[in-house]
């Protein structure tokens, strides 16, 4: 509470300061409220919750107020009997989980307090919130940005992060410091033909003296004196890259180091070892091709090579504790259920990943799309294939559709940290969706995929119909049905045909949405914005309400 005293008499000092000068005041609010309903025959039992806590609540109130140049925030976040800090557990607590005081003096922008930011693409360094999945990357310090001209900034920090997923670290900050320094500049090519923008980054961490003696003690204790080694307090990395824009084409690479520290290796113990990622982008669109220009074409493909990657508040933090780097899965981002089912999450000590998609528009009304995912160990073992098309058509001002196909090779062993027993996932899934415009503001829609395995759980098929009414009302019903199942030994859900349904409606006045929803969800890989966890199953009611203000 001492914090939120603080940015209250900051506030009373600045405004009364200003005396009668007014300000704006602006920010949001979004809760989740959960209702967990016992549910064997799906897996959805083992929590607290489902014996004796029975819901949970999570919200997040934030605001914000500019004065001449002065931006204060702040935060405020609850969790009640919450699961998304940690999907097999339970966490409750509040606080101020974010607040800042900002102020531009001319060129110069100063940050103290809570602050998201990241160098270039993220890799060598980014703190940012991804609230769906419940992490928080927050650094808490002080951050300083310079823009030289329109063209030219230089930016530093430094600070401790916040406790990410660490549940009893949520309102506090890790003891380790990390800081860095980062700049970037735009070239503009000769007759505005071109941008070349040229950037640079160096980042910092260094370890508390317990973390330390907890890497001291562990790798004493290795059987093999080979094994052993002599840690050291910092981690330093450095990156620098490019972005080259001519006309239709961009392309840029990014090369990223990281001295020697020590990092988990698969097997489970720490090696002292350096890490590299090379990422490389190419892309090209074309609009009004042909010769009644109305066709187009789109291209873009990825490249991206880890290698012992690891950078942590901490080498001994797990999952998506502590992450200081961002390293989303390098493969397609799919919005249907049944397609999201199996992803590529980033394997930071070592992958090597291409993706690539063409988008042709044939003519208005009609386009096609293609993808190609490849993700391998670099030892060669092949750890996520897919092949994927899908193509649309406008049939008429009312009515429009899409037809489609995919294909994955998955390695759950890896991506799940499986046994033996659980093979390679194999899977075809097509599907197809239609759309019908009711009238101007109404239209139903309707989708179905249909994905077949050996594996795994077995096949499904999953159905939605949705109704939306804008600008205030939105209906659906689905069911998710486990048509073919296999089930390994231990197995937590029932060996007959289940089915995942669900049931959902939302509303919106003006800048308030809500949603109610009675939901059955099959355990499996969750992805949000490339970062992906992996979750068990849920029965119950959820309910949220956001609204800005």
């Amino acid at each position: 509470m001492n914090k939120v005293f603080t940015i209250f008499c900051l506030l009373a000092i600045g405004l009364s300061s200003y005396g009668q000068d007014k300000g704006v005041f602006s920010g949001n609010f979004q809760s989740n409220f959960s209702v967990f309903v016992l549910d064997s025959s799906i897996g959805a039992y083992e929590s607290p919750q489902y014996t004796s806590q029975i819901s949970s609540a999570e919200a997040w109130l934030f605001t914000n107020y500019q004065l001449k140049g002065f931006n204060v925030s702040a935060r405020y976040d609850l969790f009640n009997n919450s699961n998304l800090l940690n999907p097999t557990g339970t966490f409750s607590g509040h606080g101020l989980g974010f607040w800042q005081i900002k102020k531009s003096i001319d060129k110069l922008t100063i940050t103290a307090g809570s602050f998201y930011d990241q160098f270039g693409s993220g890799i060598v360094f980014r703190a940012y919130e991804n609230r769906l999945i419940g992490i928080d990357y927050a650094v808490e310090g002080v951050h300083a940005k310079y823009q030289i001209n329109n063209d030219f900034f230089v930016k530093a920090f430094t600070g401790n992060q916040k406790g990410s997923g660490a549940q009893g670290n949520r309102f506090g900050t890790t003891g380790e410091i990390v800081k860095g320094v980062n700049s970037e500049r735009i070239y503009r090519l000769k007759n505005e033909k071109g941008i070349l923008m040229l950037g640079a980054s160096a980042f910092n961490r260094t370890l508390t003296q317990s973390s330390m003696n907890d890497l001291i003690t562990e790798i004493n204790g290795y059987d093999s004196v080979s094994h052993r080694f002599a840690p050291k307090y910092n981690s330093y990395a450095v990156n620098g890259y490019f972005n080259l824009t001519l006309k239709d084409v961009s392309l840029s690479f990014e090369h990223n180091r990281k001295a020697k520290e020590a990092v988990r290796v698969p097997e489970g113990r720490l090696q002292l070892l350096p890490g590299t990622i090379n990422y490389a982008t190419l892309s090209y669109s074309k609009k009004k091709l042909g010769k009644k220009k109305k066709s187009g074409f789109g291209f873009n493909a990825q490249y991206r090579r880890i290698e012992n990657f690891q950078l942590r508040t901490n080498p001994n933090d797990l999952l998506l504790d502590g992450l200081l780097t961002y390293q989303p899965s390098l493969t397609r981002q799919a919005s249907y259920r049944l397609l999201a089912r199996y992803n590529a999450p980033a394997q930071d000590y070592g992958e090597e990943g291409f993706q690539a998609s063409l988008v042709w528009t044939i003519k208005k009304g009609k386009t096609l799309y293609l993808n190609y995912s490849n993700v391998k160990k670099l030892n060669g073992e092949q750890l996520y294939r897919e092949y994927f098309f899908n193509y649309e058509h406008k049939f008429s001002k009312v009515f429009k559709g899409k037809i489609g196909l995919q294909s994955i090779f998955y390695n759950q062993q890896i991506y799940e940290s499986r046994d033996t027993s659980y093979k390679d996932v194999e899977t075809i899934t097509p599907f197809f969706e239609l759309t019908y415009k009711l009238s101007r503001r109404n239209s139903l829609r309707m989708e179905t995929q249909y994905l077949i395995t050996e594996q795994d759980l077995g096949s499904f098929v999953n159905a939605i119909l949705e109704l939306n009414m804008s600008p205030r009302y939105s209906f659906s019903i689905s069911d998710m049905v486990n048509v073919s199942p296999v089930r390994q030994k231990d197995a937590k859900v029932t060996d007959d045909v289940v089915h995942y349904w669900s049931v959902f409606g939302k509303y919106n006045i003006h800048t308030t949405s809500f949603t109610l929803a009675y939901v059955r969800q099959v355990a499996g890989v969750n992805c949000t914005g490339g970062i992906c966890r992996i979750e068990p199953a849920f029965s119950g009611v959820r309910f949220t309400l956001t609204t800005n203000f």
